[in-house]
């Protein structure tokens, strides 16, 4: 994928932040994500530690260390495997607001 990206806006962040599960909320405070942790059970430790921090909660905090990116894609290449080497190879280009596919060679 090939485009501009750009960081949102805390405010912009907290409003998409309100539409997840609260689960999903939880886990995003068990842990800061693409951080190596040592175990399956580290990270379940962590995530039943939140749990238990928000119990009694309202509605749960953005996580500091959480925020938003915006890929505004101009090119998005996918492949799918095929026998062979005779993989499928499309490419949608974008000008303005149209997409125009091509198919390539693998």
């Amino acid at each position: 994928m090939k485009g501009p990206v750009e960081k949102v806006s805390p405010a912009e962040t907290a409003a998409y932040w309100s539409t997840r599960p609260r689960g999903s909320q939880l886990g995003a405070w068990a842990g800061a994500q693409s951080e190596v942790v040592t175990s399956r059970a580290a990270l379940d430790a962590a995530f039943a530690d939140v749990e238990r921090q928000f119990a009694n909660a309202g509605p749960i905090p953005v996580p500091p260390h959480r925020g938003g990116w915006r890929i505004r894609p101009q090119t998005v290449e996918f492949w799918q495997g095929r026998p062979n080497r005779m993989h499928d190879r499309l490419v949608y280009d974008r000008f303005g607001d149209e997409w125009c596919l091509k198919r390539l060679p693998p």
